[in-house]
């Protein structure tokens, strides 16, 4: 029998197909694993076409097999040649895949923590088997657990590692990771940052010539609450305009929904409150069909948000009560404490003072107290505090369902906007009571806040505020000053902090 080491005719190291792709010494590995598992010697393995010395210099590594040598191997072995190359079993793929689809159903109709524990499951077994693309997609979808529980430095590790892990890849598969660690970016408050991830993404789509549908409308998309929140509606509008272009060429319920919820935010600030509500409508109806209770709550969110902004404070209050009820029953904790605030903003202006206090004062008990602020400085604000996010019914501390006392809180680093949105809402309280003293320290707390976001709409409204408030007491010095700096925000929000408007497609 002839030594066919040199394979099949080909030179050494020459190797077709899906095996030039894996490194020699992996491969080799798993053929001597497959045998030793089989209790084949290399000299079974090897007959009757090749050598036993053939085998034992390919399983060290040293020799790079011909496409015939290793369908030869793969026969023997009893798997098929896509496993023997790619090290990936059909048979484990479509496992993981089902795995991957109850978690993701977990995620979408259940608690964060229950989805959790099956995305970890599916990322060590994907890990085990060297399945990079199921492994990926678990480390999306724990990225995405990590944010519903505002858990936001571990989202950002999540989709870190899966950039990583997907480095070689094209651009537009690692979209959905940057994506989602702009996200995190944001619900921490850090908007210029998220806004630059985002735009550099899609400069880099853009510029290389990919202009990946589902990955422009994921950007898209996501950028229209960093804008809307920096005060940058004009490119906020753009943004929804393009992912409206964008939409039909993308078939995902999901993200579509997503879409109409990102430009009735754009709708909102013009004023068109009606096509607002029924792009929501159009949102709502996709996420029920879907299941997906987490968008679905953040729809009466927002829903809640366009009447509040009609003056129809009944029906907004009703609306954002669904949206706490639903979020609080995923314990999703920061989305939770988000519409909270929301809540309070409504009840306050129905002359429930006492209620909205009662609300808002145990979200900030486990917050650090911000620095003082004598005077506004240079602040950016984002969208009122009542800016469409979502969040369910009350922590513990108002008997609301499943969310601990640990978890109930909005800090300067976890939800920072809306934590500035607690303080000026407090402040409003205490200035409508006529307690200066108290209204002064929360206008402060919300300015210390907001000036690390990059917003420029609430930075805006509060040096008005607090401007307001010292020019009664007769401080008038400070008062221009505070009037000062709010015009400073309003001049041209958005604008002097991002930089030129990313490259657009072509449409």
């Amino acid at each position: 029998m002839a030594d066919r080491s040199a394979g099949d005719g080909r030179t050494a190291g020459t190797v077709t197909g899906a095996a030039g792709a894996e490194s020699t010494a992996e491969l080799g590995r798993r053929v001597l694993r497959l045998r030793t598992e089989r209790g084949f010697t290399q000299r079974q393995l090897a007959e009757p076409a090749y050598t036993a010395a053939y085998v034992s210099t390919l399983e060290a590594g040293k020799v790079r097999p011909s496409e015939a040598a290793l369908r030869h191997l793969a026969d023997r072995l009893g798997v098929s040649y896509e496993e023997l190359t790619t090290g990936r079993s059909p048979r484990d793929a479509t496992r993981l895949r089902a795995a991957l689809t109850d978690a993701r159903r977990a995620l979408a109709t259940g608690a964060a923590e229950d989805a959790t524990g099956l995305f970890e499951e599916v990322r060590d077994e994907a890990e085990r088997l060297g399945f990079a693309e199921e492994r990926s997609a678990a480390l999306l979808g724990l990225g995405d657990c990590a944010l519903e529980t505002g858990e936001l430095t571990l989202a950002r590790d999540h989709f870190e590692d899966v950039e990583r892990l997907l480095a070689g890849e094209p651009l537009p598969r690692r979209i959905p990771a940057i994506r989602g660690r702009a996200v995190a970016h944001l619900l921490a408050g850090e908007l210029r940052y998220s806004c630059y991830l985002l735009e550099s993404a899609i400069d880099e789509l853009n510029a290389s010539g990919l202009h990946d549908p589902y990955a422009l409308l994921l950007l898209y998309t996501a950028a229209i609450a960093p804008y809307m929140d920096m005060g940058a509606h004009a490119r906020a509008v753009r943004a929804a305009e393009l992912a409206l272009a964008l939409a039909p060429s993308v078939d995902d319920p999901g993200l579509i929904a997503r879409m109409h919820r990102g430009v009735a935010r754009t709708l909102i600030a013009e004023g068109r409150t009606a096509e607002a509500d029924a792009s929501l409508a159009k949102a709502q109806e996709l996420y029920e069909q879907l299941r997906i209770h987490t968008d679905l709550a953040h729809c009466h969110w927002m829903r809640g948000y366009v009447h509040a902004q009609d003056g129809n404070l009944e029906r907004a209050e009703r609306e954002l009560r669904t949206a706490r009820d639903m979020l609080a029953s995923k314990r999703a904790a920061l989305f939770t404490v988000q519409v909270e605030v929301e809540l309070a903003d409504v009840l306050r202006r129905r002359g429930r003072t006492a209620e909205a206090e009662a609300l808002l004062l145990p979200l900030l008990a486990r917050s650090p107290a911000p620095e003082p602020v004598d005077a506004p400085g240079p602040v950016e604000t984002p969208e009122p505090a009542t800016a469409p996010g979502a969040a369910p019914e009350p922590m513990t501390a108002h008997g609301g369902p499943g969310v601990t006392a640990d978890e109930a809180g909005l800090t300067a680093e976890r939800g920072a906007v809306h934590a500035g949105g607690a303080h000026r809402l407090l402040g409003l309280i205490a200035d409508e009571r006529g307690d200066v003293e108290a209204a002064e320290e929360h206008y402060c707390a919300a300015l210390s806040l907001l000036e690390r976001t990059g917003a420029a709409g609430d930075l805006a409204d509060l040096c008005r505020l607090l401007g307001d408030l010292l020019r009664r007491e007769g401080r008038l010095e400070a008062a221009m000053d505070a009037y000062r700096t709010g015009l400073g925000h309003r001049a041209a929000p958005g604008t002097t902090t991002l930089g030129p408007a990313p490259a657009e497609p072509p449409m």
